[in-house]
């Protein structure tokens, strides 16, 4: 019986520092709940804005720490801007060193979130990237248009990670 008190002991001890709940960082504590206005956009991606907005409200909505609300009941706001795409060359074809078969798209996205009673209150920044591979078969400008959300979606989720988690 001794032997059973003392393990069920020990597994409890190992637990003790477990917290449920979210772990965001200290210093956005009192942040409840975040704005995201329409995403500005630096670059020549039609679209890029509305949908870099939709997979960043997504992100924040599938991560759970914080509430997307409007503008006048959030603690934060997010202003956020497709900064720059960059692509290269993953694999080329056979015959042609040229000729790329696929590619790879690299989205930057620049951040700033701000308390929503006091804008001038920067209360975190950051740069975030995503990156995505297509192949280049066919009409390319339409596999750069497909791989657009992807890349995206993938900057967004890790800009939500570091509001959420600190890292």
């Amino acid at each position: 019986m001794l032997k059973y008190t003392l393990i069920l002991s020990l597994f409890l001890v190992s637990c003790a520092g477990y917290k449920l709940g979210g772990a965001k960082p200290a210093h956005l504590a009192h942040v409840q709940s975040i704005h995201v206005p329409l995403f500005a956009n630096d670059t020549l991606l039609i679209r890029a804005e509305s949908l870099a907005t939709n997979s960043a409200v997504d992100a924040i909505t599938r991560d759970g720490t914080y509430r997307v609300a409007s503008a006048d009941t959030s603690d934060a706001v997010l202003e956020a801007r497709v900064a720059s795409v960059h692509y290269r060359q993953v694999s080329s074809s056979r015959r042609d060193s040229l000729r790329s078969e696929e590619l790879g798209m690299e989205i930057i996205i620049t951040w700033v979130l701000r308390d929503a009673l006091d804008p001038s209150r920067v209360l975190e920044r950051g740069t975030s990237k995503g990156t995505t591979r297509f192949f280049a078969r066919g009409n390319l400008h339409i596999a750069r248009t497909n791989a657009l959300p992807d890349a995206l979606r993938r900057a967004c989720e890790s800009m939500t990670t570091r509001i959420a988690d600190g890292f």
